[in-house]
């Protein structure tokens, strides 16, 4: 088996022989942000989003990465060409550093992590079930370690036959523990949450996208406007575009990926594509 590197503050190392102290506040406190993107064929794709939210969420939690933009991506170029692991996820770590009291935020600990990844270049057709709940994640702006209320709701998803839960808060629908989520309505315009919600890269480039067939929003929504919706899904780095098919029980476009989910779909994955 070929050896995986990580690479650990300043040097690259056996993924075996990495380590952290315990006294770090993402040990202790859970403090620390990261990044997660992708490689096809060894090739990064949407890098430059990628690194910009890093260093948007390091600099809103007051975390020094030790490093430039340019510098990161030639530390993060190294890896890849270490690894070869051809289509892989890559996991960008800063923690809140060694604290001496278990509080105060020390020098973070800069961690990259890579490991292979099967990416499929085509929209699942099976979709995705989802159960709502009521939550609000904490600094939602910032992609920070913080899954608590995720992980603690997994038993629920799964008494609830779903896949995953969508967050809503005073009555307006927000996101996904790990993706964005979008709604189409029956004028066929696509509308994702605007406020208190992770920018995604994925979402990024999907805003950008044009058709002459629908409009895309970012603006809040409700959770009238989500039962009122005719095709929803879902969007991430490692799932693209994840038609959603049920919502609480209730099917959308008849319990299958909806034609403007399909359309858009092909869209986003031309430009996948021309990253790798």
């Amino acid at each position: 088996m070929d050896t995986n590197y990580v690479f650990i503050n300043d040097r690259y190392v056996e993924a075996a022989q990495a380590s952290l102290f315990i006294t770090d506040l993402a040990i202790q406190r859970g403090y620390g942000i990261f990044d997660f993107c992708k490689t096809i064929g060894n090739k990064p794709v949407f890098l430059y989003d990628h690194l910009e939210r890093f260093f948007h969420s390091a600099s809103k939690m007051h975390l020094d990465p030790g490093y430039s933009a340019t510098e990161l991506e030639a530390i993060l170029m190294r890896l890849i060409e270490k690894n070869n692991m051809g289509d892989s996820g890559i996991k960008i770590t800063l923690t809140g550093g060694y604290s001496p009291d278990g509080y105060m935020i020390g020098k973070p600990n800069l961690l990259i992590t890579q490991q292979p990844l099967d990416i499929k270049l085509s929209m699942d057709q099976k979709g995705i079930s989802l159960v709502t709940y009521a939550h609000q994640r904490q600094l939602p702006e910032i992609k920070t370690l913080d899954y608590l209320m995720a992980i603690w709701l997994q038993p629920f998803i799964k008494e609830q036959h779903a896949d995953d839960v969508l967050y809503h808060h005073n009555d307006l629908v927000k996101e996904c523990p790990r993706a964005n989520f979008f709604i189409i309505t029956k004028e066929n315009e696509i509308i994702t949450a605007k406020s208190n919600v992770l920018k995604g890269v994925i979402r990024k480039n999907i805003l950008k996208l044009a058709h002459p067939d629908f409009t895309i929003s970012e603006r809040d929504f409700t959770m009238a406007d989500l039962q009122n919706a005719k095709e929803a899904f879902i969007t991430s780095t490692t799932k693209h575009i994840m038609p959603v098919v049920s919502i609480d029980g209730k099917h959308l476009s008849q319990g299958k990926p909806g034609l403007i989910t399909q359309q858009l779909a092909s869209l986003l994955l031309n430009q996948v594509r021309k990253q790798a």
